[in-house]
């Protein structure tokens, strides 16, 4: 049996080559976030067979989740997040390596988690985190796919250091952030997270254009799409200086 023969639909017509494949299963992802968007990227990573990916979430398994979790099995309930997404890719392909820091990231501890990997997938649920997350990619020069949803409506875009605009050049970051959680449907994480994948598809196989200095929205409540152009702002408080801080 050859490594290949799970992803021969990966390599079928209209795909991908054996050589991009092979690219795949020796890449390295990390995934900050395991709730909705977070399962639905490391879902897909499995399936299109990257190599090695880091989960980090400090959470519990809460019955709230399950609406749009779906990496998530009810007999979890109460267990760590991490443990029960590191089980599910287990299951479903024993060739992935799973790695997992059942933490908070911080300020503080970020740099031992973040050491080793060049991809950061944003699934975090709070716009705090995402901005952290923000600062971090630049300071290390590390591509980021951000991911966001709220209702009915989810955003994308590709970060990358030097080359784009950041997530404070799209949204300023505010000075003070909502604690009050945002609703969040399947039917949207599902598409947003599906994206987030395919972009970092096209990120390890070097085929099919990113979505950099672009802004893909969907509006699921009116069926639409809408791509929003920007660029890197002068006035920047993140991108603007060579180190951003926190």
């Amino acid at each position: 049996m050859s490594k290949f023969d799970r992803y021969e639909r990966n390599l079928a017509i209209g795909g991908i080559s054996q050589e991009q494949q092979e690219k795949l299963i020796t890449s390295k992802v990390l995934v900050m976030g395991v709730g909705g968007l977070g399962s639905g990227v490391i879902m897909n990573l499995a399936a299109m067979g990257v190599g090695q990916i880091k989960v980090v979430d400090n959470e519990l398994i809460e019955e709230s989740n399950f609406n749009r979790q779906l990496i998530h099995k009810y007999k979890n309930l109460g267990r760590a997040k991490v443990m029960s997404a590191k089980e599910w890719v287990q299951e479903f392909n024993p060739d992935i390596k799973v790695e997992i820091e059942k933490v908070k990231i911080n300020e503080l501890n970020y740099f031992n988690i973040i050491e080793g990997y060049d991809i950061i997938v944003d699934c975090f649920d709070t716009y705090e985190a995402k901005y952290m997350l923000n600062e971090i990619a630049l300071r290390h020069k590390m591509i980021l796919v951000h991911g966001g949803i709220q209702g009915y409506c989810g955003q994308l875009t590709t970060i990358i250091p030097g080359k784009t605009g950041c997530l404070s050049c799209v949204i300023q970051k505010p000075k003070v952030f909502s604690e009050q959680p945002n609703c969040s449907l399947s039917p949207v994480v599902n598409v947003i997270s599906s994206l987030q994948s395919q972009e970092i598809l096209k990120i390890i196989t070097g085929s099919g254009e990113l979505l950099m200095n672009k802004l893909l929205v969907f509006d699921g409540y009116k069926g639409e799409f809408k791509t929003l152009n920007f660029s890197k702002n002068i006035a920047c408080d993140a991108c603007s200086i060579e180190e951003p801080i926190f």
